[in-house]
C-alpha cells in the first residue's frame, strides 16, 4: 500500500501532536459527560478532565459526540 503525500502529511501531523500521557476514545467518552458540564457552565477545566479536553482538540469522532451531548444538555438547560 502506498501513501499518497497527503496521507503522509496527516499522519505525521497526528504523530506529531501525541503527548505523553493521553486517552483513547473510549476512555474520553466515558469522562466526556462531566467535561461538557464544567464547559457548558463556563469553570475552569480541572486536572481530572485535562486529558479529555486534550483529546477531544485531536479526534474529530470525540469532537462530534461532544457536541452533540452539549447541545443536548444545553437545550435541556434552557427548559
Amino acid at each position: 500500500m502506498l501513501l499518497k503525500p497527503s496521507d503522509l502529511k496527516l499522519l505525521v501531523q497526528a504523530t506529531l501532536v501525541t503527548r505523553e500521557q493521553e486517552i483513547g476514545c473510549d476512555t474520553c467518552l466515558d469522562r466526556v459527560a462531566a467535561y461538557a458540564e464544567v464547559h457548558l457552565a463556563g469553570l475552569p477545566t480541572p486536572e481530572a478532565l485535562r486529558l479529555v479536553e486534550e483529546h477531544l482538540a485531536i479526534c474529530g469522532e470525540c469532537q462530534e459526540e461532544f457536541a452533540a451531548l452539549a447541545a443536548a444538555l444545553d437545550e435541556g438547560a434552557a427548559r
